[in-house]
């Protein structure tokens, strides 16, 4: 929500533009019908500044510590459990960055950095910890029949016993969602390594952003009557997904997660398109738009602004989301 070089575009030339958006908004429908195959491998390298850069290395290394688990599903679970928030405690009394509880700190926390103490607090100490616990719970249930990865999680959530018993995933639905939500969030902190799905739902959410072009910007607006149907940059996006069953976040940062991340060479309609003046840190973005095709993108750009169309390219450009709407419905609701 910063101040960036206008595009001015006049009555003509705009006319010219919903034109050029309407064909696009029917370009994705014929394209999401012809792709397929969507994220695929089974290393799975970090997406760009998805993890903040302090604890990048961390994740990396500590994520192959065994083959159950990766770099993107480590970062997945650390940023459900706090959002990479290494002073976060829960009611339940669960604590850091990896929301360890004290009784598993006791058996299972780890000296990561080797400096003789072992510090729930430490993010050194407690990614480290969350891999190795992860570890730990796969050789519990190696046995199992089933996907290694999905049976660790689960007794991650259920316990290995609950595993063991049921011959896999028990019929938990809480930890049959977890499992699903750790999964799926995997996606949006890997770097795709083939052709990423379009989502179904991205020609309805450009339809309802270009509806709202020449809107006057209002900071922290979400198009409510009280507020005269305006919008920032992250409220258009969120109001845009909404109007096709989609609920993100209210806030840029958070909708960056929602889905796997396509390269600038493979964007689509549709796509969330991200800026930030840190480009390592994903939780550094602080603003959004819509891509619509041509290097431009719908936006709700600043005060004083209205929406309008905007070029993508700029100094700032930190990288774009697929959203999708098991994405979206995995991502926390605080972080």
């Amino acid at each position: 929500m910063t101040v960036r070089k206008a595009w001015l575009v006049a009555g003509a030339v705009l006319g010219a533009g919903l034109s050029f958006v309407m064909l696009l908004v029917v370009g994705v429908y014929v394209v999401a019908g012809n792709l397929a195959n969507g994220v695929g491998g089974a290393t799975r390298a970090l997406a760009k500044g998805a993890v903040p850069a302090a604890y990048q290395p961390l994740v990396q290394k500590w994520g192959n510590l065994c083959p159950a688990i990766n770099p993107a599903l480590l970062a997945a679970q650390l940023y459900q459990e706090s959002g990479f928030n290494p002073k976060a405690q829960s009611a339940a009394a669960a604590q850091g960055i990896a929301q360890f509880i004290p009784g598993t700190w006791a058996t299972h926390g780890v000296d990561g950095d080797g400096d003789g103490d072992k510090d729930v607090w430490d993010p050194n100490d407690a990614i480290p910890s969350a891999a190795s616990y992860d570890c730990s719970l796969a050789s519990y249930v190696k046995d199992v029949p089933g996907n290694i990865t999905e049976n660790m999680l689960a007794s991650y959530n259920a316990g290995a016993y609950a595993v063991i018993k049921y011959g896999g995933v028990p019929p938990y639905k809480e930890t049959q969602n977890y499992v699903k939500t750790i999964t799926t969030l995997e996606e949006s902190f890997a770097a795709p390594t083939s052709r990423v799905d379009p989502s179904q739902q991205a020609a309805g959410a450009i339809y309802y952003a270009q509806k709202k072009l020449g809107t006057p910007y209002l900071w922290g607006g979400t198009g409510t009557a009280e507020q005269g149907g305006r919008f920032d940059c992250s409220g258009l996006t969120q109001a845009s997904y909404a109007s096709v069953g989609i609920t993100l976040p209210r806030v840029a940062n958070d909708q960056y997660n929602a889905g796997p991340h396509p390269a600038r060479s493979e964007l689509l309609p549709g796509d969330l398109v991200f800026f930030s003046k840190d480009l390592s840190n994903s939780r550094a973005i602080h603003h959004v738009g819509i891509y619509v095709g041509g290097g431009y993108m719908i936006d709700a750009p600043r005060t004083g602004a209205v929406i309008r169309f905007d070029p993508i390219d700029t100094s700032e450009y930190f990288g774009a989301t697929r959203v999708t709407e098991d994405g979206a419905k995995a991502l926390p609701t605080t972080v």
